[in-house]
């Protein structure tokens, strides 16, 4: 009986495979990496998120003389004052955005090189692998007695078994090797896409936030053309509002009151079913829903008289985030109609579990009617607009069969303006849906 050394037919079977699958898993290599070292881009990395730390820690204080602000009277130079500090703030975040980006450019650089080192690896195990079957092959149909019969002593019959067993060996080792440097290969390419993915949305933030300076600096330009520096100029301009701001809410309760939509609470979410997620990563809430003895009584249900939504702090420039999954539906600014207080710039989302939810009072508007919006998604950044006695978001959820977006065209005062219009049965206490605190 013949006995083949080692099982190299088996053997060459399994290596011929493993090649194979090997191939596919190669990809052409990625061109025009940074000439860099590992360790200097890891030295450019830490120094970038060192920046950034030292960065968050003056927004802090920024944040802390907003704040500190905003627990005073209201008057013409606290107000001026605030927006100084918030452009100051705004600015410092425009830094760390960038630092950001340059951070994960420096990630995206280390990853490529990173990369092309592992594909010339398994191009060199390959070629291992490649040369070792071969030589297998060429010594794969010898047996113990030819080798034997061949050979000149003992000796020689001792060094050849042992030559194949270090080729065999050899294969083993550069198979795990190989084994190895694909895993590490797939999750690099993973890294690098994630990667490329979050520098596209920084890009737009960094974007985002220009926008939010420029507003801010025309929101400050404008006040001081409006008031002329005067503070009973000032109160005088606040009092307008306000008187402006009331008639139109009587205009829209009226209108409101005469809708007859069809609201089916069974085709809502239970209560206290979380459905919905903060809009905000830091939750203070400034004015809570309904304040009525009916909002009382059925938290989950909005009458006509009240706060329709929640209101949450939140200086000018804080990220807002879709609080469900949806499409938006609605999108507009009051404040493009002079004297139209209402809620300035505003986004409103349709969910797909019969809730819709509004987002008023924003400095800019990331996403436009039609875009499809995951949950945790940035679609826009808080502001001052609209009816606001200072920089917050107005959050409000409604049932979706019971609002519309209406165009005011024989409004008073905000003839051409575009707002969302429900059925008092369509407000909905926002709580009601959120996370527990």
């Amino acid at each position: 009986m013949k006995y083949k050394v080692f099982g190299i037919n088996a053997l060459k079977i399994t290596i011929a495979v493993l090649i194979l699958n090997a191939s596919f898993l190669i990809s052409a290599t990625i061109q025009n990496v940074a000439a860099q070292t590992a360790d200097e881009l890891q030295s450019k990395i830490d120094q970038r998120n060192l920046d950034i730390k030292n960065l968050e820690v003056e927004i802090k204080k920024y944040q802390s003389q907003i704040d500190d602000l905003g627990t005073q009277a209201d008057s013409l130079s606290s107000t001026i004052k605030s927006l100084q500090l918030t452009q100051k703030k705004l600015e410092a975040n425009i830094t760390v955005t960038q630092d950001k980006i340059a951070t994960k450019s420096f990630e995206i650089q280390q990853l490529g090189s990173e990369i092309v080192t592992k594909q010339s690896n398994i191009s060199e195990d390959r070629r291992i692998i490649t040369q070792s079957f071969m030589q297998l092959d060429r010594e794969g149909n010898s047996t113990i007695t030819n080798i034997i019969l061949g050979s000149r002593s003992i000796s020689d019959v001792l060094n050849t078994l042992n030559e194949l067993s270090l080729v065999q060996k050899n294969v083993f080792n550069t198979i795990t090797t190989l084994n190895k440097d694909k895993s590490r290969l797939e999750v690099n390419r993973s890294a690098s896409e994630k990667a490329k993915a979050d520098l596209l949305s920084l890009n737009q933030q960094l974007a985002d936030q220009r926008k939010v300076v420029l507003s801010t600096v025309a929101e400050q330009n404008s006040l001081l053309r409006e008031t002329k520096n005067s503070e009973s100029s000032y109160k005088a301009l606040l009092a307008r509002k306000k008187m402006e701001e009331a008639a139109f809410q009587d205009e829209l309760s009226s209108y409101e009151s005469q809708l007859r939509l069809i609201v089916d609470s069974s085709k809502l979410p239970g209560t206290g079913s979380g459905v919905l997620i903060w809009p905000l990563s830091t939750v203070k809430i400034t004015q809570y829903f309904g304040n009525t003895d009916f909002a009382t009584a059925n938290p989950q249900i909005y009458n006509g008289k009240g706060h329709t939504g929640v209101d949450f702090r939140a200086s000018i420039g804080t990220p807002v985030k879709a609080a469900l999954s949806g499409t938006i539906i609605g999108s507009s600014n009051t404040d493009l109609v002079r004297g139209c207080y209402s809620y300035g710039q505003w986004l409103m989302i349709k969910h797909g579990n019969g809730l819709s939810t509004l987002y008023g009072h924003l400095s800019v508007r990331s996403v436009t009617i039609g875009d499809k919006i995951t949950t945790g998604e940035i679609i826009g950044y808080s502001g001052n607009t609209g009816y606001s006695t200072g920089p917050h978001l107005h959050f409000g959820v409604y049932a979706s069969d019971g609002v519309e977006i209406k165009k005011f065209n024989n409004s008073k005062n905000c003839k051409g303006a575009t707002i969302p219009v429900a059925d008092y049965r369509a407000y909905l206490n926002p709580l009601s849906y959120l996370p527990a605190l």
